[in-house]
């Protein structure tokens, strides 16, 4: 049996559990318990990949330049509400929160899966100005324009095309106009790159929908009405890339 959700929020100033919609049931998507289940879904999932090394291993040693190039981006000192989109394995949200603590900011993070929520939790200080939101990334629960930013590290490439473009429609939507939405993801490499070659068939196999991000660019799939500009940062001779949209 696949997790269910309710949806809610834990806020770590305030441990208990605060219903945003009480007793309304999430259920992982498809997509997720079909293709990752190894990855999130699986009992013994956090506690394989949940290491610093590995994920690390997995980008192919770029984790920190990749992690970093995000934190970059967003700022030092974050100031406002700020909008993390899935949990992520490592410690992005740990600095991430850091830096929201020192602007004296509020920092929600988003995720299906409750196990990844409670995974964080425990990662994150005690008093981390976080709230922690059992939520669908393409169906939001959140007021239009409530934050003045949002992040999306590798969560883009895991997700089949429409739900892609569910997703960027939602976080559009709930980041205020003036905005930014950074996104850190694949992208496809130069063709001299040995992975070009090397990595295709395996991201095939074990993540269906990444070469999707080789085929097209991030902002194919934003809502067909959306007035954005935007800006994309190659790394790793063009198989990851960060791409900064400015609502």
């Amino acid at each position: 049996m696949f997790p269910l959700a309710v949806a809610g929020a834990v806020s770590l100033a305030d441990p208990p559990l605060a219903d945003s919609r009480p007793g309304r049931i999430i259920k992982a998507p498809n997509y997720l318990t079909a293709h990752y289940w190894w990855a999130y879904v699986h009992p013994r999932a956090i506690w394989l990949f949940e290491r610093q090394w590995l994920v690390n291993l997995i980008l192919w040693g770029n984790y920190a330049q990749l992690r970093n190039a995000a934190l970059t981006e967003l700022g030092d000192v974050l100031r406002g509400t700020t909008l993390q989109v899935a949990c992520v394995y490592g410690d992005l949200t740990g600095e991430l929160s850091r830096r929201v603590a020192a602007g004296g900011g509020r920092l929600d993070i988003v995720d299906v899966l409750p196990m990844q929520l409670e995974n964080l939790r425990h990662k994150l200080p005690p008093g981390a100005p976080a709230r922690l939101l059992a939520m669908d990334s393409a169906e939001l629960d959140l007021p239009d324009g409530s934050y003045d930013r949002a992040l999306l590290f590798f969560l883009l490439h895991e997700q089949p095309g429409e739900h892609r473009e569910r997703t960027l429609s939602e976080v559009f939507r709930v980041v205020r106009p003036g905005g930014e939405i950074v996104i850190v993801d694949y992208a496809r490499p130069r063709w001299w790159h040995p992975l070009r070659y090397l990595w295709r068939p395996l991201l095939a196999a074990l993540e269906p929908f990444a070469l999707d991000l080789w085929r097209d660019e991030i902002v194919h799939w934003l809502p067909a009405a959306a007035q954005a500009e935007w800006r994309k940062q190659s790394f790793f001779g063009g198989l990851y890339q960060k791409v900064v949209i400015r609502r």
